[in-house]
């Protein structure tokens, strides 16, 4: 056996397998985007395709699960109690620029069933964060959660189809729009 070949460890380490590709997909998107290759996904994560498949039937599935993750930070952020929607813009630009595929993964699956609960864990967070920055003077009655949603898709996908070392300047730009549109008025 080479020193790079795995033995089978067998149903015991069907967690472990799991949590490495999603590890492996959340930077393999990162770097190509929801469009690259699984098998790439597979290699980096030291298994082969069919234990991918075995937890993920499809790229959706894998896509999911990597974002489930990202969303379940977003709701950390809200559930603090003093989080702004300065504070979640700021944590959407993170993740946007360390990861092209999210944007790409809910355009390409906006029909799939399967992507709807990303779409409404979000409207959720954002729903909180602004009715607490309404409530406190910081955001205009105006403002409502789909000119929230739009500001974030908008940064979403404009941060990771930029050069590297351009994002962190866009994303300053694109808040100072963003909180100047959303100042009370």
């Amino acid at each position: 056996m080479s020193d790079s070949a795995r033995a089978n460890r067998g149903p015991s380490a069907g967690p472990e397998n799991r949590r490495a590709l999603i590890e492996a997909a959340r930077e393999v998107f990162a770097e190509s985007g929801f469009a690259a290759p699984l098998s790439a996904v597979a290699r980096r994560a030291g298994v082969g395709q069919g234990s991918l498949y075995r937890h993920f039937p499809d790229r959706i599935a894998l896509a999911l699960a990597v974002f489930d993750e990202n969303i379940e930070d977003l709701e950390a952020l809200a559930a603090t109690g003093d989080a702004t929607l300065g504070d979640l813009f700021d944590a959407v630009t993170e993740q946007a620029m360390g990861s092209i595929a999210l944007i790409d993964m809910i355009s390409a699956a906006a029909e799939d069933p399967r992507a709807e609960h990303l779409r409404t864990r979000i409207t959720a967070v954002i729903e909180v964060i602004l009715a607490r920055d309404q409530g406190a003077g910081r955001i205009g009655g105006h403002v409502e959660v789909a000119d929230v949603l739009l500001s974030i898709s908008m940064v979403s996908v404009l941060l990771p189809r930029s050069a590297v070392g351009d994002r962190a300047a866009i994303a300053h730009r694109a808040r100072a729009l963003f909180r100047a549109a959303f100042a009370p008025r």
